[in-house]
This record gives structure tokens, C-alpha cells and sequence, in this order.
């Protein structure tokens, strides 16, 4: 797979890696960088770690922006309360907390604008309501599951089986680790190379309609265009194996990319999908410029995790038809 993308972009995207300037940046701050074919330029490896979490704490109520005082007391008090390394409590709170903090990545900053959420509509910054159709829906998914979690692999949740990792989108979210997204342009596409599960979009932006109903992906099916500066990408067909947060597979996924400054893009993510949520709802996440490089995630080397819990339900199994 690196191969193969490296070649991509040394043979489709190498046009589009000089970059020149351009008077009036998108938001006023900067020049706004441009690829030799006029596209705002938005290559780059960019972090999405951060601490802020999608929903606004029910403790901050209506306060939808820290003060810098309020941020550092914040991140102070989250780097306490997950130190992996703490040895404090009672052994099930030891066990609880896993690998030790060496293996953990999810950032130690709150966002920059100092939102108190990632959630910037609804104002209160929480995630609609589900509708009484998706309740019903994730319910009744939960229910079919139950007593079967651990016959075989496919019952196994689709991250524990490195299909489709966590935050690795659409859309894209901070997650545990793995924070990092390489996006490289070429006249009539733009690729997204998530570090989380090493998974890569390949987007068009000629105009093409999407795919027919009846093809569904478990990523969707994006496809984008250029609103002036903001890259905005629309993606359907969803699968029903690959449900994200419970959402169905009619969710209209709409994504805009900005890049305000030399060191930061604007990330943006509507949800609207009628037969889950009550509203549509928007997330915003300030990416951050980095010098670095994206590495293959190799989920499964290595991994004894999918055995070793399939190995102790037989057992299990072999101690009840046992009578033990």
C-alpha cells in the first residue's frame, strides 16, 4: 500500500507539490497558498489530536469557549485523570487503565479557537437527540448481537477486527492515536491518507454524480468540488455494516476543508441524516501543520487479541457443556 501511494503521487499528484502565493488569505490572516493549477493549496501532513471532546461536558453548560487560564487548567487536570501510569486505587482502576501511557496519543492540548466542544452546532454543543426510528434501529442491532458477541470474527466489532479503524472517518475524528492525515492534490483529485488503520480516499472533483443507490460502501462514496477557498466534499451511500455513531446508511456526510494560515486548516463536518438524529448537527476540528511522516498502521501484526478472546469463549463453552 505505501508503494502504491507513493507512486500515485509521484505520478498523478508531483504537478501539484510546488506551491506559490496568492494575495487575501481565506480568513484574512495569510497569503492564501496555491497549487500551480490555482487550487488553494492544502497538501501536507496535518495533526486532529486534541483533548476537546466532540460533545460539550454537561458540567460547562452553556460556556462554549475557555479562557486561556480555563484551557491550561483544563489540560492540566485531563493529563492527571488519564496518566496510564498511575498506580493509585484499587486493582480493578490498574487493570482499567490498560497499556501504559507510552502507547496513547490523543494529544495534550485543547483545540485552538479554545472551543469547549467539537460540536459548534446545536449552540449547546451536544449531539442532537436520536430519532425514535434510530433508537429502534441501534436497539434492535444490539439485541441480534447479544449472546453471540464472541462466536467467530465476523461478531467482533469492526475496529477490533482492522477493518475500520476509529476517527479514521468519513467523517474524521481525534481519537486514542494515530492522529495524523497526509492530503495530497492533483488537477482532478484530492487523496486523504488517514494514519489511523493506513486507509487512503481517493476524491474526484470533475463533477462526476455519485454512485447508483444500490452501491454501498462502507466508507461512502465522496465526491468534491471548490466553494472559493473551502474544499467541500459530499459523501453517500454508506453501508449498514459500518454505522457510524449509529447513524444510517441515507446519512449525507458533507466535509469543508479551509486552510486559514500557513499552520493550521479549518476541518468541518455536517451529519445530517434524518432517520437517526432529530437535526442535522456540525463538528469543527482545527488541524495543525506538521514536519513529518505518516506511517503504515499494521493492525494485525502481531495482534494475539482476536484469538486469544475467541480461544477463551471455546472454553468457556467447554466449562458449561461441562457443568462447570
Amino acid at each position: 500500500m505505501r508503494d502504491r501511494l507513493h507512486a500515485w503521487t509521484r505520478g498523478v499528484a508531483a504537478p501539484a507539490v510546488l506551491v506559490v502565493l496568492i494575495s487575501g488569505g481565506a480568513y484574512g490572516q495569510s497569503p492564501t497558498l496555491r497549487t500551480p493549477d490555482g487550487q488553494p493549496d492544502l497538501q501536507g501532513v496535518w495533526s486532529f489530536a486534541t483533548i476537546t471532546p466532540l460533545e460539550r461536558p454537561r458540567e460547562l453548560a452553556d460556556k462554549e469557549f475557555f479562557t486561556p487560564e480555563e484551557a491550561r487548567e483544563y489540560e492540566i487536570a485531563y493529563r492527571e485523570r488519564t496518566n496510564k501510569d498511575r498506580r493509585d486505587g484499587p486493582a480493578a482502576a490498574d487493570v482499567s487503565r490498560a497499556y501504559n501511557d507510552f502507547w496513547w496519543d490523543p494529544g495534550t492540548r485543547v483545540v485552538k479557537t479554545l472551543r469547549t466542544s467539537l460540536v459548534i452546532d446545536p449552540a449547546d454543543g451536544r449531539i442532537p437527540a436520536m430519532t425514535e426510528e434510530g433508537r429502534a434501529r441501534n436497539e434492535a442491532r444490539r439485541e441480534a448481537n447479544i449472546g453471540r458477541e464472541f462466536d467467530g470474527p465476523e461478531n467482533r466489532p469492526l475496529p477490533e477486527r482492522c477493518l475500520v479503524m476509529q476517527g479514521s472517518g468519513p467523517p474524521i475524528t481525534p481519537t486514542a492515536y494515530n492522529n495524523n492525515t497526509q492530503i495530497v492534490q492533483s488537477p482532478g483529485h484530492v487523496a486523504l491518507l488517514i494514519e489511523m488503520g493506513h486507509e487512503t480516499r481517493i476524491i474526484p472533483l470533475d463533477d462526476r454524480p455519485h454512485l447508483d443507490d444500490s452501491v454501498r460502501l462502507w466508507k461512502g462514496d465522496s465526491r468534491g468540488r471548490w466553494e472559493g477557498d473551502t474544499l467541500v466534499v459530499e459523501t453517500a451511500n454508506f453501508s449498514d455494516k459500518a454505522a457510524w455513531r449509529g447513524t444510517s446508511p441515507n446519512m449525507k456526510l458533507t466535509e469543508r476543508f479551509t486552510r486559514q494560515d500557513e499552520d493550521t486548516l479549518i476541518y468541518q463536518f455536517t451529519v445530517d441524516d434524518p432517520d437517526t438524529y432529530e437535526r442535522p448537527w456540525t463538528a469543527e476540528v482545527p488541524l495543525t501543520r506538521i514536519d513529518g511522516l505518516v506511517y503504515e498502521y499494521a493492525c494485525h501484526e502481531g495482534n494475539y487479541g482476536m484469538a486469544g478472546a475467541l480461544a477463551g469463549a471455546r472454553e468457556r463453552d467447554r466449562q458449561a457443556a461441562a457443568g462447570r
